[in-house]
């Protein structure tokens, strides 16, 4: 058989081939822009130059204490430059980065401390309790290295063998870190939220995070003059792997430690944000600020909407004050966001509540990912694209994880067939755009019917009393299950039980209307989205 002549001496060499990592563009970003403004964090301002010097001597103090290729460094901290830093000084020495979630309790963290094989733990001083606690049920004993954020002004120790300032003065600022042998090679780690037995530990690759950060550069139409707000955790899925995204156009990071619809007007229009995201909790922020909070745009503020489909009616109201939400959609397992609802310039002609409904939609691949795809869960077929074929929602591509950490049997099956497995369930329109429809445990089941919790809580959104809306499953005696609404009303409202289920019946199929609706507060991660298995505890002793 005749060898390809394209396969003939032209091999790979360092010339033409070179891993792909998110760490060359803070390196670009500092050689192109030094004095470009990178970080705002209260009074504190630091240009490219600095930033890159920074990540260096983090990196370089790291090896000194004897971290390098496969090590864990977990971080407990909120949106602070710290966090920036150790995206990039960590992985420089090929170390795994591992953010915990601040919402935890001790024993979760002490789990992934002890999962993960921790060496180091950076902790932020609010969070020092937490951090002891989680140590002390924790086996292995990492070397403790203190945050002292000089914008936190509450109780709070220091814990730790040496504070983040004095340890980065022990670095080199010229350390010549490397590139990773093999952009296959881990670059973090994220652990699930863990709802029922222990969190599973998400393993990015430098290769992913090169992927999604461009990706997001490209989704959200980033330029050079871009000003992102931090109101997504930089401990979920690495911040939406925008913690380096941001590099790729030397754009501005404003570190944002307390989520609040005051302190995110206020940052707005002090810096200019121009890029910020979110779960419909932030949305909601937003939506129901103060009089006194709100402050007009100075600009358009593009706001990446994620977590649970933000209803038509959320997404109609945020645009109303300025906002043009940009609605993305994936899973930890895929760096974050991974599907867009690319827009249509003739959709800007629609209805309002019709333009807001279209752009309620997962919508289809960021250019980054290979595939997106609607699947029979048994068979792996792909469903109808009819948008009422319900099927499980599958991606595959290269911003999809490596696996999780030391547990074979959960990737294989998270993998089987060739695709990972989201377990959320969803339609396929004829214009090939996805929408979900629910999660495979969330689908309620009455009377043999499917109704989906997503569509119940939509039109529960549209009442104007409703801040809040979440939909699960109450067992019935009769029907198998009934829907059970929980919903937390406007200050001042006066909606009885009777009216939310009238008004369902208005706008729903009657079998789809809620038969028990509670009034309550609702219980949500610290990404924001709301705790549905704590829902359905509480809808079964109603």
């Amino acid at each position: 058989m005749t060898k390809n002549p394209y396969e003939i001496d032209l091999d790979k060499n360092p010339a033409n081939y070179q891993p792909l990592t998110p760490l060359s563009y803070l390196k670009r970003a500092a050689e192109v822009y030094p004095e470009k403004l990178a970080v705002i964090h209260g009074s504190l301002r630091r240009n490219y130059a600095d930033l890159y010097t920074r990540c260096r001597r983090l990196a370089s103090a790291l090896a000194e204490h004897g971290i390098g290729l496969g090590d864990t460094v977990a971080v407990i901290a909120p949106n602070t430059p710290e966090m920036l830093e150790l995206h990039y000084g960590v992985p420089m020495i090929g170390a795994v980065l591992n953010t915990m979630n601040i919402r935890l309790d001790g024993a979760a963290i002490g789990f992934m401390l002890d999962h993960g094989n921790a060496k180091v733990l950076i902790v932020d001083r609010e969070f020092a309790g937490l951090a002891k606690d989680a140590v002390a049920q924790a086996t292995v004993k990492p070397y403790i290295i203190d945050i002292d954020d000089p914008e936190y002004d509450g109780p709070g120790e220091a814990i730790g063998e040496i504070g983040y300032e004095a340890f980065l003065a022990k670095g080199d600022p010229a350390f010549n870190w490397q590139l990773p042998a093999d952009e296959w090679q881990a670059i973090s780690l994220n652990y699930t939220s863990g709802t029922t037995g222990n969190p599973k530990g998400v393993v990015y690759h430098h290769r992913g995070a090169h992927l999604l950060a461009m990706g997001n550069i490209v989704t959200a139409g980033m330029m050079h003059h871009s000003v992102y707000l931090w109101t997504v955790p930089m401990f979920h899925c690495n911040g939406w792997c925008f913690t380096w995204s941001m590099s790729v156009i030397a754009g501005t990071h404003v570190c944002l430690r307390r989520v609040t619809a005051k302190n995110i007007f206020e940052a707005i229009e002090a810096h200019g944000v121009t890029h910020m995201g979110g779960a419909p909790t932030v949305m909601g922020f937003l939506i129901n600020a103060k009089d006194e909070e709100k402050k007009k745009l100075p600009n358009t503020v593009h706001f990446f909407a994620a977590a649970a489909p933000p209803p038509a009616a959320t997404i109609k109201r945020l645009e109303d004050q300025g906002f043009n939400v940009i609605h993305v959609y994936g899973l930890t397992e895929t760096y974050g966001p991974a599907v867009v609802n690319a827009w249509h310039d003739e959709w800007d002609d629609l209805e309002p509540n019709e333009r807001a409904r279209v752009k309620s939609r997962q919508g289809v691949n960021y250019p980054v990912l290979e595939g997106i795809s609607v699947r029979d869960p048994e068979t792996l077929e792909e469903v109808p694209r009819d948008g009422e074929t319900m099927g499980e929602v599958m991606f595959r591509g290269n911003v999809v994880m490596k696996g999780y950490l030391k547990n074979p049997k959960a990737s294989a099956e998270a993998f089987e067939g060739g695709w990972f497995h989201s377990g959320d369930l969803g339609v396929w329109h004829p214009d090939n755009y996805i929408q979900l429809k629910d999660r495979s445990k969330d689908i309620i089941i009455s009377g043999g019917e499917n109704i989906s919790s997503i569509e119940v809580e939509d039109a529960l959104y549209k009442h104007g009393d409703i801040i809040e809306a979440a939909v699960v499953a109450r067992p019935d005696e009769k029907w198998g299950e009934t829907p059970c609404a929980f919903i937390t009303l406007r200050s001042g409202a006066t909606v009885t039980e009777e009216e939310i289920i009238a008004w369902c019946r208005s706008h729903l199929a009657h079998f789809k209307c809620p038969k028990t609706v509670v009034f309550t507060e609702l219980p949500k991660t610290s990404t924001g989205k709301i705790q549905k298995f704590k829902l359905r505890d509480m809808a079964g002793k109603i």
